[in-house]
């Protein structure tokens, strides 16, 4: 069951990320959100292990109550484990191959720019 501002995110979202921090500054709510470490199984055949996280990526959201709204978002590194090489989920292959609101595309397709 989801609780607090988990209930205001995209449908969805809680499936890839979690939420590890909650900051109000003046008018402004900043939710810190991580990437879970759930290996990428979009590409068959390759298993990955995670080696930390990107610089994180704000995006504004809707405000809540009058406040700002802001998705500060960390996603995961991940490494091919036979090859080495670097790996980066692309959610636009996610968001293609499942069924995802509207909403929650709109987030994955600003997380990819």
């Amino acid at each position: 069951m989801k609780t607090g501002y988990e209930l205001l995110l995209p449908q969805g979202m809680t499936d890839y990320f979690e939420v590890i921090e909650v900051e109000e500054i003046d008018k402004i709510i900043i939710l810190h959100l991580e990437e879970k470490s759930l290996s990428p199984s979009e590409v068959p055949g390759r298993s990955f292990i995670s080696k930390g996280f990107y610089p994180s990526v704000d995006i504004h959201d809707f405000p809540i109550r009058d406040k700002g709204c802001i998705l500060r978002v960390r996603r995961r590194r991940w490494q091919d484990k036979r090859t080495g090489d670097p790996y980066m989920r692309d959610w636009d292959v996610i968001a293609d191959g499942t069924r995802l609101t509207r909403e929650f595309v709109a987030f994955l397709k600003a997380l990819s720019r």
